[in-house]
């Protein structure tokens, strides 16, 4: 009796200091770590931060993993979680992303992509489109560049825009397609050099949504609202996001 008198006293401290298990797609990983810790100085509350390809992370939360939040980097996988009732609402979209080419060679890179045809181009990596929206991008892109053809036999895919940057850093890859917020995160000035690419795919519109099995409804909302506050929108505009309106 006396054993579980004092399990109750100390459970409020348990829930307390429960984390946010937030999964994350792998494009918004560094600024990610930003707001998390914005969201920590705000609020007092800790996140744990799962990273991973949208699809891959939607696969764990349809096989029942223990999620609070998702943020994806599109609106396709949300939407899906939430028509078969594994989300506590629909999702919102929380920011819009784009693409980017990044080498860490001296190579001529331009929107056309033409440097990709290079002889001294051997791997381009792009990130899984079957499971990466950042890679259904740059496919797009290749497409309506009428270069897939071309490129295809130097690709090399990656599950996901982290593994695509590990391609690139580490000489596995010559260039790459990956995520404007990778490369104006600080930890990577100086490592190569980029090229925009804000046109010839749908602007990649990311969605966040609360997931059915989550533990802690109320802080997960809390998380959502500061995702729409000032200080969380600075930092996604930091990171090159574009945001919405409303």
């Amino acid at each position: 009796m006396r054993g579980l008198i004092l399990l109750l006293l100390f459970v409020p401290e348990l829930v307390q200091a429960q984390k946010l298990r937030v999964a994350v797609a792998a494009n918004a990983q560094f600024v990610m770590e930003a707001l998390q810790a914005a969201f920590q100085k705000q609020t007092g509350q800790q996140l744990e931060t799962i990273v991973g390809s949208s699809g891959k992370l939607t696969t764990q939360i349809q096989q029942g993993a223990p999620y609070d939040v998702f943020l994806s980097a599109d609106m396709s996988y949300p939407t899906t979680l939430y028509g078969q009732k594994l989300t506590l609402a629909a999702p919102v979209v929380y920011a819009y992303g784009s693409l980017v080419l990044w080498t860490t060679t001296n190579l001529p890179l331009s929107a056309d992509l033409s440097v990709l045809l290079s002889p001294t181009v051997r791997h381009v990596a792009i990130a899984n489109p079957n499971v990466a929206p950042y890679g259904e991008a740059a496919m797009t892109l290749l497409n309506n560049r009428k270069l897939t053809g071309r490129v295809q036999p130097k690709i090399v895919y990656g599950e996901s825009i982290a593994q695509v940057n590990q391609y690139l850093l580490t000489g596995a890859a010559d260039v790459c397609f990956t995520a404007k917020s990778v490369v104006l995160d600080p930890a990577m000035k100086g490592k190569g050099r980029w090229l925009d690419l804000p046109a010839g795919y749908k602007p990649i519109a990311q969605g966040v949504v609360v997931l059915q099995r989550t533990t802690q409804p109320r802080l997960a909302q809390q998380f959502i609202t500061f995702l729409r506050s000032p200080a969380a929108r600075r930092i996604l505009q930091q990171f090159g996001y574009k945001l919405p309106t409303t």
